[in-house]
């Protein structure tokens, strides 16, 4: 062992780690690990709602986005973000550049915890973050831009709003801004910066836009749940410490989300006379996205009342992206930006000081309007503007930045959509099996007799703009009893086998 070896362990080993109770350690460790599990949720809930000729791609620069913010967060995104040193209220500086001086000292946000873990916790939020960010991209964005954008977005865009609201000199946090959990620099952040990039992007081929459906809705239901677990070590953890806080805050997130998920699916059946699982997964996203600024503040039947209004007031935001021309695919803008602006409005007026306080840590935080507290509604609203205004512009300036540079333009070309980003930008699939139509027969003639062997065109068969004719199609041909009887017996098992079409609801009298 070298000199400098040996006293840099006598160093560590003088360190007094008795101040921090290893129970809150432990709890915010496995909640740090459980909010880093939303990363592959996000991937596959995103990749369930593309086209699968772009899935792959959108579990692509999720993945790689959490990379890219490891890096950055490492580099100086902990430090811009949350350097105590720095007092412009506005944005960090250097001083914790690299992790330098981050270990054992009470962290900035709670003194429960040491700065070390506390870094690494946040880290995870803003990985997330990142993720959330990428469905901006849906079925046109380049990946490398992609890339270059997320680390640049990260610094200046991501670490100025931590700063406001989390860091001790952050000027929403001295003014007294309650943002529990990330309403403002991760769901306002995600969702508005979001709608901006696909602004900027621009829209899809109108042939790509209609008949455009999940491709996966299994995945999309998956990724819900996992996002789901993961948003309880993100809500609850944020109480930093094994605490009532904690608790209170995944009671309020299980609320929201539960409420959240039975709203919407309600509000679609009013439409299709139908339970759509999408729009289950979206509400229940909305609720959990709503709880984020807002669960370690409010009583439970606050959660409730916050559910059922964030999951309603997001459904008929979706409809905002019509209304400003703007291809936002995956709904960012409605699910995050809305969602969020409804947990931190509710926070003025439901938060509670005894909620608050659960945590024996601030204790002397006034609640909102149901406390009497009523500028809290105000701070509470400005608060919000300046997130939303801060982000979109500047979000806008880097990515119309990046586009300019050769070899960085953001988009794909028509070509490109129409083959898929998949295609163009990784030469990989999600799915090597690529449906043309829903059942066979809506892309054969009836008279094709089936052999013993079976061949399944898949895209490849086809040219893009064949593709895509057959893509808008919004109709299904209808089998008549009379064209079942010109098909063997041993077709329609074979048919069967190879996954190509099932024909037991189509036989007469199958379901009435």
């Amino acid at each position: 062992m070298t000199l400098s070896g040996f006293f840099g362990r006598s160093l560590i080993a003088g360190r007094d780690v008795s101040q921090f109770d290893r129970g809150d350690v432990s709890f915010i460790i496995v909640a740090g690990a459980m909010v880093s599990f939303m990363i592959p949720g996000l991937a596959f809930l995103y990749s369930g709602l593309a086209r699968r000729k772009s899935a792959l791609s959108l579990i692509w620069a999720v993945s790689a986005s959490n990379a890219v913010c490891i890096f950055q967060w490492y580099f100086w995104g902990y430090s811009l973000a949350f350097s105590p040193t720095a007092t412009n209220g506005f944005i960090g500086n250097l001083a914790n550049f690299g992790l330098i001086n981050v270990l054992d000292n009470p962290s900035p946000g709670s003194p429960l915890i040491p700065d070390l873990l506390y870094s690494f916790y946040q880290m995870e939020f803003a990985c997330v973050t990142a993720g959330i960010l990428m469905g901006g991209i849906a079925e046109r964005g380049r990946l490398l831009p992609a890339m270059v954008f997320t680390f640049l977005w990260l610094t200046l865009v991501y670490c100025p709003l931590a700063c406001w609201a989390w860091n001790i000199n952050g000027w929403a946090f001295k003014w007294g801004v309650l943002d529990y959990a990330g309403g403002g620099p991760v769901e306002i952040g995600s969702g508005v910066g979001g709608l901006a990039y696909a602004w900027v992007l621009g829209r899809r081929q109108e042939k790509e836009l209609l008949n455009f459906r999940p491709h996966n809705v299994s995945m999309v239901n998956l990724g819900t749940f996992i996002l789901w677990f993961g948003w309880l070590g993100f809500n609850g953890g944020s109480a930093f410490g094994a605490n009532l806080r904690a608790i209170m805050a995944i009671w309020n997130s299980m609320l929201a989300a539960a409420f959240g998920g039975i709203i919407w699916c309600l509000l679609d059946y009013r439409l299709e006379r139908k339970y759509s699982m999408v729009g289950f997964c979206s509400g229940t996203i909305a609720g959990l996205v709503a709880a984020t600024p807002a669960s370690g503040c409010i009583q439970p039947w606050a959660a409730v009342i916050m559910g059922i209004v964030t999951s309603a007031v997001c459904n008929y935001a979706t409809k905002v992206k019509f209304f400003f021309k703007i291809d936002d695919a995956l709904d960012l803008f409605a699910e995050h930006a809305v969602g969020g602006v409804i947990g931190l409005l509710a926070n003025g007026f439901f938060a509670s000081h005894t909620v608050i306080a659960l945590d024996g840590v601030n204790t002397n935080v006034k609640g909102g309007w149901v406390d009497h507290n009523y500028k809290q509604l105000y701070i509470q609203f400005a608060y919000v503007c300046a997130v939303c205004v801060y982000t979109f512009v500047v979000t806008v300036i880097i990515a119309k930045a990046i586009g300019v540079i050769p070899g960085l333009h953001l988009k794909t070309t028509p070509e490109g959509e129409n083959l898929g980003v998949d295609e163009v930008e990784i030469g990989e699939f999600a799915n090597d099996y690529i449906e043309v139509r829903r059942d066979y027969f809506d892309w054969t003639t009836f008279g094709d007799r089936v052999s013993d062997r079976v061949s399944v065109p898949t895209t490849d068969t086809f040219t893009g703009g064949e593709q895509a004719d057959l893509e808008q199609k919004d109709h299904r041909l209808h089998i008549e009893e009379s064209n079942l009887e010109t098909i063997s017996e041993k077709d329609i098992e074979v048919l069967t086998e190879v996954g190509v079409v099932d024909l037991h609801d189509s036989r007469p009298g199958a379901g009435g």
